[in-house]
């Protein structure tokens, strides 16, 4: 009988494409609004505490008679979520593997919004000495666990609920979430810098962005709760194909896509935290106002938005690979030429600089790094795979980029040649593990 194929979904005798079409699109339209404004919430909460790393908490929560000392340090725990991530991407996928995407989303969700609205709250070293600073990891610590776990979850709410030629547009948009929150931290810093004086930001005013976050985790909720579980998670709870313990599965027969996944996130992590945070303090280095840098990572973060959505959609044309690679090679020829620019010290050339950098370049493979990763795992283990790879990557690069970078231009007086060469490492790591990837684009997901 043709179209006929052996349960694999819970659902008798019907075919990959016959199962796929039977999902509602407004299903569907629900779930990638719902990855989407969560993956902006979460996100949007995480790089706050860059931002304000960078110009806030090297002063207050770090003091020092040395301001590189101070600035150092508060790069360092800006790094020290990194490091706890892989933990959080293991509890939570656990969870997400075994329980469900939905339930494991709420709780990163709660547990990212709790640890910033508390940021918000955290009396500075001069009221209670070093206990702020202790305090202020410990909640870096929690937003790393949450991240850890919501950003394969928002993932596969999206991929896991696509159309199987339309898998690499679905998985942009959680994607996007990384510069719309980025964009909107932004956004309120700015409006805050412009609107009240520096000793005011300097004393209170840094605090509204994160006490205001609950307003926006509680939207995240609301919006989240009208999604259901998504359709892979369905077939292997119809089919009791649920792994007992997913990590084992995972390092047992797939350790090799967890490698390649982690060098395919070493480029995507180290470039986007080269322009979101590295980027800002660098420039305030060289001459820079606050506001003039804040302002040009805005506007770079909301130009990428429309090419992470164009990128993610050529890659169901041509293939995720070809689309990630060419991006790779692209920043390569870049880096370079990057840093000449942002050492003319213009805001026209620095704005060329990192529009090019961040809402071109980035976003070839910033935008289908997430469906990369979920093509390569089945659906039993496939949290757990992708959180793995992607949170080890993070960690091992992104977290220690901006410490890395600027230690390196203190250590060789000024020089961001070593910058450019320490970059160019990284983006080789990518190139060679996605070299190595089988490209699944407009395959079934599942089977």
């Amino acid at each position: 009988m043709s179209g006929i194929a052996p349960n694999s979904a819970g659902t008798p005798g019907l075919s990959s494409a016959m199962k796929e079409a039977m999902v509602p699109d407004a299903e569907r339209r629900r779930a990638l609004l719902g990855s989407a404004v969560g993956s902006t919430i979460e996100w949007y909460d995480y790089f706050l505490y860059g931002t304000m790393a960078s110009i806030i908490f090297a002063k207050q929560f770090f003091p020092s008679t040395d301001p590189l000392v101070s600035n150092l340090l508060a790069l360092a725990t800006f790094a020290l979520a990194f490091v706890i991530r892989p933990l959080g991407g293991v509890i939570f996928a656990h969870i997400g593997d075994r329980v469900g995407r939905k339930k494991t989303l709420a709780i990163t969700l709660t547990m990212m919004g709790m640890s910033t609205v508390l940021m918000g709250l955290l009396p500075n070293y001069d009221r209670i000495g070093v206990w702020a600073p202790i305090l202020l990891c410990v909640l870096r610590l929690m937003q790393g666990l949450a991240l850890g776990g919501e950003w394969g979850g928002g993932v596969l709410l999206a991929v896991e609920y696509s159309p199987r030629h339309r898998r690499g547009f679905y998985g942009a948009v959680p994607q996007t979430g990384a510069v719309l929150g980025l964009a909107l931290g932004n956004i309120i810093t700015s409006l805050l810098s412009n609107s009240i004086s520096d000793a005011d930001f300097q004393s209170w005013g840094w605090r509204i962005p994160f006490v205001g976050s609950i307003a926006l985790v509680l939207i995240g909720m609301w919006i989240r709760n009208a999604v259901g579980e998504t359709p892979s998670f369905k077939k292997i709870m119809a089919t009791r194909t649920e792994t007992r313990i997913p990590l084992k599965e995972t390092l047992q027969d797939h350790w090799r896509s967890v490698l390649i996944a982690i060098g395919a996130k070493v480029v995507e992590t180290s470039t986007f935290f080269l322009y979101a945070t590295f980027t800002i303090s660098y420039m305030i280095g060289h001459g820079f106002q606050r506001s003039e840098i804040l302002n040009i990572v805005l506007v770079c973060a909301l130009i990428a938005f429309p090419f992470m959505l164009y990128f993610g959609h050529l890659s169901d044309k041509i293939g995720r690979k070809k689309v990630f690679l060419w991006g790779t090679v692209a920043f390569i020829v870049w880096i370079g030429p990057y840093f000449w620019l942002l050492n003319q010290k213009s805001i026209l050339l620095a704005s060329v600089a990192v529009g090019v950098g961040l809402s071109v370049i980035w976003t070839t493979y910033g935008s289908m790094i997430g469906t990369l990763l979920a093509e390569a795992f089945p659906p039993s283990i496939r949290y757990t795979g992708m959180s793995l790879g992607y949170q080890i990557g993070a960690a091992l690069v992104g977290g220690p980029m901006p410490l890395i970078a600027t230690a390196l231009v203190a250590y060789f007086g000024g020089s961001y040649v070593p910058v450019v060469f320490f970059m160019i490492a990284c983006a080789l790591v990518s190139v060679v593990a996605v070299a190595l990837v089988k490209d699944r684009s407009g395959l079934p997901l599942d089977d």
